[in-house]
């Protein structure tokens, strides 16, 4: 089987030029310039031939097409006009016929709550400097994502999969883990980037939790996880007190979750923390109301 064509350095470059771009910093713009890594994410999202895919950023479209070849249809988010105006034509030019399959929403990913196709898979090289707000938004949003595969800065990736008692565990770690099951799925090098960045990427893969961890409220766990780490050198009992009221009250609250207050965010997971999140709710705020 021939393989599709795909944007190499050339075709970027000419499109760029073609429309006066330069990418930027602002927007965390860094367009991938291989082929043979377009494929490398494409195999490693294991997408359906009959999923609904959600790319954001797509930019000059390299990933875009890629993705366009796996599954049934797409829709792509891009904050940019003109590229967001450009991709339908870079469709049409490189996949004759493709175009129908693909809805392009101009938006800044952040502020999407409604899509025009219910996507079952988000795959995207995400802008570095919104990585994870966007990434956190968009499970939250779309309860229909079952998986993901994503790239990001290389250190923003070792965060993302961190496992509880590492030193760089934290927040995006435990939030992340509330919508999924995480883990590393790679590493990129700079040079198939234009402009080459001056850090490493890697590929994140997120696998949606088949049920939910608890029917406790989302925002008291997120609540908790952000105080424990905010001060993430101190004790539970100490960091979560401003939290709870007092010291004493997050004593009582750990107490009642069984953890330990002496320990520090940093060796809980998320389970843990919807322990303590429950025993807040039932034990002194009574069962939230859905």
């Amino acid at each position: 089987m021939t393989e599709q064509q795909l944007l190499g350095p050339q075709e970027i470059r000419d499109l760029a030029e073609q429309l006066g771009i330069r990418p930027t910093k602002t927007l965390g713009q860094n367009f991938v310039i291989d082929p043979n890594t377009i494929r490398r994410i494409v195999a490693a999202a294991e997408i359906s031939p009959e999923e609904t895919v959600l790319e954001v950023g797509p930019g000059l479209g390299s990933l875009t097409l890629g993705i366009l070849d796996a599954a049934h249809d797409m829709v792509a988010v891009e904050i940019d006009p003109p590229l967001a105006q450009q991709l339908p034509h870079t469709i049409a030019k490189f996949r004759p016929g493709a175009e129908s399959r693909i809805s392009v929403v101009l938006k800044d990913a952040l502020q999407v709550t409604e899509l025009p196709k219910t996507p079952t898979a988000l795959v995207a090289n995400l802008p570095y400097n919104v990585a994870v707000p966007v990434l956190l938004h968009l499970f939250a949003q779309f309860e229909s994502i079952e998986h993901a595969l994503v790239m990001v800065q290389d250190e923003v990736a070792d965060r993302l999969s961190a496992k509880p008692g590492s030193k760089i565990y934290g927040v995006p770690s435990v939030k992340a883990n509330w919508y999924c099951e995480v883990s590393k799925a790679g590493v990129i090098g700079t040079n198939v980037f234009w402009p080459a960045p001056k850090i490493k990427s890697g590929l994140v893969a997120f696998k949606r939790r088949k049920e939910p961890i608890s029917d406790v409220n989302r925002e008291t766990v997120f609540e908790i996880i952000d105080a424990a780490f905010a001060q993430r050198r101190k004790t539970l009992r100490a960091a979560l007190a401003s939290w709870a009221g007092s010291g004493a009250r997050a004593g009582e609250i750990l107490s009642t979750a069984g953890i330990d207050s002496s320990l520090r965010g940093e060796k809980l997971d998320i389970f843990d923390f919807v322990k303590i999140a429950e025993a807040y709710e039932v034990e002194f705020a009574g069962v939230a109301n859905d």
